[in-house]
């Protein structure tokens, strides 16, 4: 379901977890991330915790791939921290219907 993330929009762990009927589980989504951040069709990147700090991001090949990628779909990232990201969060269960 990561691949169904809007260009230039994020998601959360919890968020995934929640709509996969596992709520409570955003650490096995973190895992699921961590695995899949090197794949090119899965974009891990748009995958941030709750406050939507990059927590993910020493799982990359460099540090600051995750937000080199953000920033190039134009998602503004000060402090390791997405700016607006209340207006940039994608909730899978009001967008998508199992």
């Amino acid at each position: 379901m990561v691949k169904l993330i809007p260009y230039g929009r994020v998601t959360t762990y919890g968020a995934i977890a929640s709509y996969l009927g596992s709520k409570g589980s955003a650490r096995m989504v973190g895992w699921a991330m961590n695995a899949a951040h090197g794949l090119e069709d899965v974009p891990a990147h748009r995958v941030v915790n709750r406050m939507g700090l990059l927590t993910g991001k020493n799982h990359f090949p460099t540090p600051d791939l995750m937000q080199n990628l953000l920033e190039k779909e134009g998602i503004n990232v000060k402090n390791d921290s997405i700016i607006d990201f209340d207006k940039l969060f994608w909730d899978p269960e009001s967008s998508l219907s199992l």
